[in-house]
């Protein structure tokens, strides 16, 4: 079924389905016992009350999205770049899909990658940086139905994520600023419903659900994208982002729905259908979160073209524009991993 027969609600005027009033109402039913009126958690909450579902991660990252200032999460797409944006001074990442699929495949971002792929990259992300160092995972279109979209929550809490972006396309999906495909209301819906169910119910713990529409670009509506992240929302996203806004005023029109929700922006440099923004003049709207998805990758792909040039034209680079041996050597470990190793050298006669 197509959406052209009946305009889309006006912002102002969106309106919960049926099924999810009804989840709202049963859901405060169920929770005035416990003092709760919504299933969005709160971004300061505690992951949950048993410790087996603690994730330091996850509750860093909350607090970090109650407090007064926006968070710049750069994006990563190896282990070596999510280190360098926490040695940067950086208080959150965020594991690109496009980027993990041109750095892994050297393949556009089309859904070509694999949820497998993805998980073991973000494994080594987490890995590469502090305990507790929040890092957002992009899971793309949940590599499937609403059950793929648990196992692949599941796994990325697992992994060691913070938090994970999810959104409503089709498969194959494709960068949001490209060709997208969205599903259908309530096929979109339901996959948020089962992402915030692994997240409250699921072995692996507590995970900050942001939940993404890019029917902005798909079905040429902000209204039709405005209407779908109010009812995710609702459905229990902890955080909201629509891709490929096109206007300031769209940004601000977005920033007023679902009140108390945090908000993200992406800022795609040169060429993306977004306006870029400043972080203050994006605070100023009400965003919470800004991403910069392909920045990081753009100044490698800029960088190594620019010194094989050099290479293949003059021979030898420019050594003015590389970084020492030992500050290389540094970046990756190795005095850290000399200190370690010496405590077991069993040849030093210590």
């Amino acid at each position: 079924a197509t959406m052209t027969t009946v305009a889309p609600p006006r912002a102002a005027l969106i309106k919960t389905p049926a099924w999810a009033r009804r989840r709202r109402f049963d859901r405060v039913r169920r929770g005035s016992d416990r003092g709760s009126d919504s299933r969005r958690r709160s971004p300061v909450a505690s992951a949950s009350s048993s410790s087996d579902r603690s994730n330091l991660a996850a509750s860093n990252l909350r607090e970090l999205l109650a407090g007064d200032e926006i968070l710049r999460a750069p994006c990563a797409h190896d282990a070596l770049t999510a280190a360098l944006i926490e040695r940067a001074g950086f208080k959150v990442g965020f594991m690109s899909g496009f980027c993990v699929s041109a750095a892994r495949l050297a393949m556009p971002d089309a859904g070509l990658i694999s949820y497998g792929e993805m998980e073991d990259v973000g494994r080594h992300i987490t890995q590469a940086t502090s305990r507790g160092f929040p890092f957002i995972g992009d899971a793309d279109d949940g590599y499937g139905n609403a059950m793929n979209a648990k196992r692949t929550v599941r796994g990325y809490a697992r992994a060691g994520f913070a938090g994970i972006l999810m959104e409503d396309q089709l498969a194959p999906k494709a960068c949001g600023h490209t060709k997208p495909r969205c599903l259908g209301r309530d096929e979109a819906v339901a996959r948020v419903r089962a992402v915030c169910d692994e997240r409250d119910e699921g072995p692996n713990g507590d995970i900050v659900v942001f939940a993404r529409s890019d029917s902005r670009s798909a079905m040429d509506s902000l209204d039709e994208a405005l209407w779908r992240v109010a009812a995710f929302a609702d459905a229990g996203a902890d955080a909201l982002f629509v891709d490929a806004l096109r206007t300031k005023d769209e940004l601000k029109a977005f920033c007023k729905v679902a009140p108390g929700v945090p908000k993200m922006a992406n800022m795609l440099e040169g060429g993306g259908r977004t306006p870029i923004c400043s972080p203050e003049e994006l605070q100023d709207m009400g965003f919470s979160v800004v991403a910069y998805p392909l920045t990081v990758l753009g100044a490698y792909v800029n960088a190594t073209e620019r010194v094989l040039r050099e290479i293949k034209e003059d021979g030898y680079p420019d050594e003015s524009k590389l970084p020492t041996f030992e500050s290389l050597k540094a970046t990756c470990g190795f005095p850290g991993y000399y200190a370690d190793a010496e405590r077991y050298d069993v040849t030093s006669g210590k």
